[in-house]
């Protein structure tokens, strides 16, 4: 079973890029990205944010096509400039409970292509699997309930989502537990049960479309929204995000192929709970290069018991 790392340090050959950008050029580097400067340093950039429905209705977005004379949602949403703070170089200060998201590194992988969705399930499924029991104390149980592929250009099934948002909500966590666990579900939900993203790109080190996720901590009750999730099937909940000032947001510049972004969306615990959560949302750094690859990513939603 691999242990993932913590990032400690930037390396040498980037300390001199963390404000002005540095090429791409290392080993882990795709041959469509290592050409290019990575931005560093903080930035300003825009966020959309939810606004809610003019009527006051309950916010609905249908997932898939929505009935014949239903628009697709029903809420708004506001753009703010937002400073992010780039974390590159300070990884270590950051823990999934005290922040609601943490970097790994190292992490080794017999996935390359991502294009086969058996092959995905049969070897990154038990990797992440893997990773997470080892690297989130007490955690004693792992699972997976589906994945996103995310790629550029508009024949690609899903892109990068430029809109502030959270996964899942505590309502939406404990109906998937009941969904997917069967009779071991109530027994579950009287112990500690927490939603975790398992986010990493494809094609880095990124250079465009990075992603952006704010502490946990810093964001209140009341900016969080559960929002209908309408399948034709069922409804789950994901939460939109309204502005606040007081949100710290950051991101990881240049990230590469063999890190890994833990992501949590909800948490059952009591102490941490009001810090399970984490709006992310990707951005434009008006510094990325003319003609820099869109970035590709995959998001693994994994259920953690303990």
């Amino acid at each position: 079973m691999a242990t993932a790392a913590p990032i400690n340090a930037t390396p040498a050959h980037d300390l001199g890029g963390l404000r002005s950008g540095i090429k791409a050029t290392n080993l882990n580097a795709s041959p469509e990205t290592k050409a290019y400067t990575i931005p560093r340093g903080p930035v300003t950039s825009q966020l959309s944010f939810y606004v809610p429905p003019a009527d006051g209705s309950a916010p609905y977005n249908w997932v898939e096509k929505q009935p014949e004379g239903v628009p697709q949602n029903n809420y708004g949403t506001a753009v703010h400039d937002v400073e992010i703070q780039d974390i590159r170089g300070r990884e270590n200060e950051f823990t999934l409970d005290r922040n609601s998201f943490e970097p790994l590194v190292n992490i080794p992988s017999s996935e390359h292509d991502f294009t086969d969705e058996q092959r995905i399930k049969e070897i990154y499924y038990p990797e992440v699997e893997n990773l997470l029991l080892s690297n989130l104390p007490g955690a004693h149980r792992i699972f997976i309930f589906d994945h996103t592929i995310r790629r550029p250009g508009p024949n690609a099934a899903r892109g990068p989502v430029n809109r502030v948002h959270i996964d899942q909500t505590p309502r939406a966590a404990e109906e998937r537990v009941r969904i997917h666990l069967g009779e071991d579900a109530e027994k579950l939900l009287q112990g500690r049960y927490r939603i975790v993203n398992v986010w990493r790109p494809l094609n880095g080190p990124v250079v465009a479309s990075p992603l952006a996720f704010a502490d946990g901590s810093s964001v209140e009750d009341e900016d969080i929204v559960g929002v209908q999730h309408r399948y034709p099937h069922r409804t789950g909940e994901t939460a939109g995000v309204k502005y606040n000032p007081g949100q710290r947001w950051y991101y990881l510049s240049g990230m590469r192929n063999d890190e890994r972004l833990l992501l949590k969306c909800s948490d059952s615990d009591e102490d941490v709970g009001s810090y399970g959560r984490v709006p992310h949302t990707a951005f434009t750094d008006s510094r990325t290069p003319e003609g820099a690859p869109g970035r590709e990513s995959v998001e693994v939603r994994a259920l953690v018991f303990g």
